[in-house]
């Protein structure tokens, strides 16, 4: 009934089979195109203010007014674009502020159906959704 092959098949355990099906899948990859940004943070009294962050706006293809108001509501601090520069009122380290900005890309940047960087915001009948460039996947934005 049963060819040779599938006698083998039918002799190996389940482990056996199940490493063998996780060395035959693909080497899932990273996007080596899109490196995260970091931002460079300086703390001056009660003031942080991140030097690069008309560059980390760039890098993550969004409005810097969006990004930062989500820094505002994250950390719960008010502050102010200044000059390309982010003006957080607050002592925060430079891990605090990556880590927002490490949240607000998967929230914001990477598509959640193929994880890749390539999406933009649309806004159609006044509801902002994230459209990924890539595979054509939409979602609705939360509101911030």
């Amino acid at each position: 009934m049963f060819g040779v092959n599938h006698r083998v098949i039918l002799d190996m355990d389940y482990k056996e089979l199940l490493k063998k099906a996780r060395a035959n899948l693909p080497v899932k990859k990273g996007d080596a195109r899109f490196e995260m940004p970091r931002a460079s943070v300086l703390i001056t009294g009660r003031l942080t203010t991140v030097k690069n962050f008309s560059d980390l706006a760039k890098i993550l293809r969004r409005d810097a007014k969006h990004v930062s108001k989500y820094l505002f509501k994250e950390l719960a601090v008010p502050g102010d674009i200044k000059g390309g520069e982010l003006v957080l009122q607050g002592k925060f380290s430079s891990s605090v502020i990556n880590g927002k900005i490490e949240n607000y890309a998967e929230e914001f940047v990477y598509c959640h159906e193929c994880g890749k960087p390539d999406t933009v915001v649309v806004k159609t009948d006044r509801i902002e959704q994230i459209k990924c460039e890539a595979c054509g996947a939409r979602r609705p934005a939360r509101h911030i």
